[in-house]
Parts: structure tokens; C-alpha cells; sequence
């Protein structure tokens, strides 16, 4: 493979015409032009210049070299330039993160995109334990999640507080626990570890969610709310997607006397540099969560 050091030296020769200068414009001296010359000749096995006291002549395979060879000096000049390139709003971000932030965020995370166009948003709703596995795998740049990090190729940072929630039907004022056991619990894939955080401090019959009839079930967080909606069951939620849901005037949002929260954390590969462009999607995040 031909060395780019003496290409370049070669070809910038061909363009100034002489070796004086050449130096001077590579911060060499003329002996060490002369050197990078004589070595590319001897790599090649051709003659290509004809020394001419101060001046020069190309030969033959001096001129095909010379033709040739800007080709691929510009070909590098461009792969550096672009290697050294990382633009704060152009490029291709991955997110993860349970439903009930997803809601909160995507609107926010999309009008960014609309405002930087060649910034695409590539946003996926999982559960916390498909969110820290697509960061282990190096699968998303950004993940959020609800609970600490088990992997140690995932590193995550708390950022913020979700409330939960109790849900019913719409008719109901003050939930007791006869009324909820008489409902049913409407499940979803954090519907058992949603109830057990906030049930359990504020009902003391309460022991698991297992102790309620299961009235349905679904794995859309947009959609959990329906059939409560309709009055065949209570759920517990995050806050973000009580909010999002449209029918609020069909159900009961209840903030119980003991409060309880989640941690929201987000999370990136261990061993990674954080481009420009994943910083500017951060920074939307933290924007649209009341951080800064």
C-alpha cells in the first residue's frame, strides 16, 4: 500500500513546482521532500521526477501517478473531515423506555426532529428489563427505566420522579378495599410491581396483587385505561400515563394518603462515546421532565 505521507508529499510537489517551497508549505525541510520521494520511487519501482537542478520534470508514471494520487488525497482529506465531524442535530438516535414515560416524551422527543430534520428519533416502548438489555447489547444510545441498573455494561443516573397512581372507574370517590376487590385489578407487564409499591402502604389488607380477580390485561400503555374507563376494573399507573389518557372525564385518578414514587433513570453503554447528537436528545429529555 502506498504511504499517504509520501503521496502527499508527492502531489504537492507536482502543484507548487519546486522543492523549496514544498517544504516550506509541509513544515519540512528539502532534504526530508527529496527522502519521501525517492522512497515512493523506490516502493514503485519507477522513476517520476527527472531532477532538473532546482526544478523537475515528470515522467511518465510520474504523471499517471500524480493524476491519480490527487483522486485519493482528496478521498482522505474527506474521510477525515468526516471522521472529525459530529454535528449536534443531524443523525440517527435510539431510545428506549417503559410506556408511561414514552408518552410523556415522544411528543417533545418528535418535535425536536421536526425542528432538525436530519435528527431521526427512533423511539421503542419495553418493559426495564428489555430496555437494559437493549443498552448492554449496544442496541439503543439512550435508555430510561424505572429501576437501577443489574448489568454492569449499563450505566444510569437518576433523573427524575414519577408518581403513582391509583385508577377507577369514574363513579368511585374514595376507593375502599372492598370496593377493589369487588372491581378486579386491570393488569399490565409492571401491573403486579405498580400495585405492590403503592398498595401496600396504604391498605393494610393488602399483601400482594394476586389477591384481586384479574379483569384484563394489556401490554399497550395507551390502552390500559380503557377498560377502566368502562368500569370493569381499577389499575395502578404511572402518573405520565394516567395524563396521557384521552377519557379522563370516565375515570378517578386517587392520590392515596402515603405517596409513592418511582425512580426514573437514564441509562447509556458502559464504554461508549456520547455523540453530540445523543447530548442534544438528552438535553430535550431533562427540558421536558422539568429538569432544566
Amino acid at each position: 500500500m502506498i504511504n499517504p505521507v509520501w503521496l502527499r508529499s508527492f502531489c504537492t510537489l507536482v502543484e507548487v513546482g519546486h522543492f523549496t517551497r514544498t517544504a516550506e508549505t509541509l513544515h519540512m525541510t528539502q532534504s526530508g521532500v527529496s527522502q519521501q520521494v525517492r522512497k515512493l520511487e523506490e516502493y514503485l519501482g519507477q522513476q517520476l521526477l527527472i531532477r532538473q537542478g532546482k526544478g523537475f520534470t515528470l515522467t511518465g508514471a510520474g504523471e499517471r501517478l500524480y493524476q491519480e494520487g490527487q483522486q485519493l488525497i482528496v478521498s482522505f482529506t474527506d474521510l477525515e473531515n468526516r471522521v472529525g465531524l459530529d454535528p449536534a442535530h443531524e443523525g440517527i438516535v435510539k431510545l428506549a423506555s417503559p410506556g408511561s414515560i414514552g408518552l410523556k416524551l415522544y411528543p417533545h422527543l418528535l418535535a425536536l426532529q421536526k425542528h432538525y430534520p436530519k435528527l431521526v428519533i427512533e423511539y421503542r416502548f419495553a418493559p426495564n428489563s428489555d430496555v437494559e438489555r437493549l443498552i448492554a447489547e449496544h442496541k439503543v444510545d439512550i435508555g430510561l427505566m424505572t429501576c437501577p441498573a443489574t448489568m454492569r455494561e449499563v450505566n444510569v443516573k437518576p433523573i427524575a420522579e414519577e408518581e403513582l397512581l391509583l385508577i377507577t372507574p369514574a363513579g368511585i370517590a374514595k376507593p375502599s378495599w372492598e370496593q377493589l376487590t369487588a372491581l378486579g385489578f386491570i393488569d399490565h407487564p409492571d401491573g403486579a410491581y405498580h400495585a405492590g409499591q403503592l398498595l401496600s402502604v396504604n391498605f393494610p389488607e393488602f399483601q400482594n396483587s394476586q389477591q384481586f380477580k384479574r379483569s384484563g390485561f394489556s401490554n399497550q400503555i395507551n390502552l390500559i385505561l380503557e377498560p377502566v374507563s368502562m368500569g370493569l376494573g381499577f389499575t395502578v399507573l404511572p402518573s405520565h400515563a394516567a395524563a396521557a389518557f384521552k377519557a379522563s372525564a370516565k375515570v378517578k385518578i386517587h392520590k392515596l394518603a402515603n405517596k409513592v414514587s418511582e425512580t426514573l433513570y437514564i441509562g447509556s453503554y458502559a464504554h461508549t462515546f456520547t455523540a453530540n447528537r445523543v447530548k442534544t436528545v438528552i438535553a430535550e429529555i431533562e427540558k421536558s421532565l422539568g429538569i432544566s
